[in-house]
């Protein structure tokens, strides 16, 4: 019942949020970008709020519990992501862009064809982790509740499809503000908790968890689980470099009004990652202490129920309540910024730039991006429902990769390479895209003789395909380039552009046609 009272005060909470925000959202800047009022502070949370996903919160935890050191290596990678965005990405980007990531590559390559590959490879990003995500919300919400699967992915689904046509990005931009107070707090109280049961001893900590577990002092050592260093490698360079090319992660840079408010975003976001991630060891090491090995091998779902069950273990009832319902708004918060993402994609960059050539009015924009969130909804529901038994772990793999191998290359040579171009763009986001999919498919996780999709041996070596897909995603952008025509004028163009990425000064000049567009 506490349980209950508890997901209720969440789904009212938010309500209450969507009903307020649906009171500023009257125009596209408003339902895309906030009308660009969130303080750097507010942004910087927000931002943690829609990157500290379920798999964070559930999932770390759970793989530091049973693997020790190698589940930590997931929350380094996670949190460096964040110095690219940092140092590469977050200001220019925001110099550059509206709403959008296509926005800001139109403003060097003014492509339909560039614009509307750059808004299928979001779409595709965005409904591959949102399918991750209400996966892992319909199986938590099924054991904790003991509600039908089906009923609970269609719960989140509607739930998040309301928050984004209802209160667009300042209702989203709220819940997930709300959603990143409520789990570093609740974080911050269990790993308080634990530390306490070890007479706030780091030491003491250590050196018991390397005693209790099967693993015993390889328990803090590499290899438990990455113990292949190509895998490793592999990981971690989808990990670090995919976070800068994740379509809901980018729209966050354009809800403040400037650039110096978007290096702060990236500051205050960076902190409270980074504190969130290292609270993650507590809460694994007091998972292996109080609940124990093999109670969360035996529970199941892959360790991503330890949170709750060490708040079960440490608080009973009351505070694994809170716990669980924290898990649930942590999910909310992160697939309403999916939602909102795909639906720009879709309603800004395809139907506004590339069916309505950019004659759309203010109201029919609104209107289409609205209608394109409740399509969204309902196919990630649709998808969602028949990806019950699927492992996410593809889906997730897959995001980030594809993330990192076609959007990364396109944004570092949009901003930094003179001699880029439109060719060299298409070329570089197909070849990281096709090559992710391809050596997905191809790898273990979909080709297993024994639990595999395909019944049959690997061609492919490798779970994740950061390690060839996002080299090749660099080397396609590049000899699509250099195989492509010189282009003077263009390149002169791309002094305008840097100018207005470097300082935010529009410089005025002759738009440069396309040759993709003209072939």
């Amino acid at each position: 019942m506490t349980t209950i009272i508890f997901f209720l005060a969440v789904i009212i909470g938010t309500m209450a949020i969507t009903y307020s925000a649906a009171k500023q959202t009257g125009t596209t800047k408003d339902f895309y970008a906030a009308g660009n009022r969130l303080t750097g502070l507010q942004n910087g949370i927000a931002i943690a709020g829609d990157y500290m996903s379920a798999a964070s919160f559930l999932g770390i935890a759970g793989t530091i519990a049973m693997y020790g050191f190698d589940g930590f290596v997931y929350a380094i990678g996670f949190f460096v992501s964040y110095l690219i965005i940092l140092f590469l990405i977050a200001e220019p980007l925001h110099n550059l862009g509206r709403y959008t990531l296509a926005d800001a590559i139109a403003v060097r390559f003014d492509s339909l064809w560039l614009r509307g590959v750059v808004a299928c490879t979001t779409l595709l990003i965005t409904i591959f982790y949102m399918i991750a995500q209400l996966v892992g919300a319909g199986a938590l919400i099924h054991y904790l509740l003991g509600v039908h699967y089906d009923t609970a992915v269609m719960i989140v689904g509607s739930l998040m499809t309301f928050y984004v046509v209802f209160g667009g990005m300042v209702a989203t931009s709220w819940v997930q503000i709300i959603k990143a107070i409520l789990l570093l707090t609740g974080t911050l109280v269990l790993s308080l908790i634990v530390f306490s049961r070890f007479g706030w001893s780091l030491s003491e900590m250590f050196s018991h968890v390397s005693t209790i577990t099967p693993l015993q002092e390889q328990f803090l050592h590499p290899g438990n689980q990455l113990n292949d260093p190509l895998e490793t490698i592999s990981l971690h360079l989808a990990l670090i470099l995919g976070t800068a090319g994740l379509p809901h992660i980018i729209s966050r840079l354009f809800t403040v009004k400037d650039a110096v408010t978007t290096r702060s975003s990236i500051y205050t976001a960076t902190w409270v990652i980074g504190a969130f991630y290292l609270l993650t060891i507590f809460l694994g090491f007091g998972a292996s202490t109080f609940v124990g090995y093999e109670a969360l091998k035996n529970v199941g779902f892959g360790g991503n129920l330890t949170v709750t069950l060490l708040a079960d273990a440490l608080g009973g009832e009351f505070l694994m309540a809170y716990i669980a319902a924290v898990a649930f708004a942590t999910i909310l918060a992160v697939v309403t910024g999916l939602v909102l993402s795909a639906s720009s994609a879709f309603a800004h960059d395809v139907y506004s730039h590339l069916i309505r050539r950019g004659l759309a009015s203010e109201k029919e924009q609104v209107v289409m991006a609205k209608c394109s969130s409740v399509a969204v909804g309902f196919a990630s529901i649709w998808l969602a429902i028949g990806a019950e038994k699927m492992n996410v772990a593809i889906l997730v793999g897959l995001t980030f990769a594809v993330a990192a191998s076609a959007n990364l290359p396109l944004l570092l040579f949009t901003l930094y390479w003179r001699r880029f171009t439109v060719r060299g763009a298409i070329c570089g986001v197909l070849t990281g895209l096709v090559a992710s999919v391809v050596l997905v498919m191809a790898g273990p996780t979909v080709m297993n003789p024994d639990t595999g999709f395909i019944r049959a041996q690997p061609l492919f070596p490798l779970t994740n395909p950061g390690l060839i897909s996002i080299p090749l995603g660099f080397l396609g952008a590049v000899l699509g380039t250099l195989l492509d025509r010189r282009d003077i004028q263009a390149e002169t163009h791309y002094d305008r552009v840097l100018l207005q990425a470097l300082t935010g000064i529009r410089a005025h000049g002759p738009k440069v046609a396309s040759k993709a567009d003209s072939a």
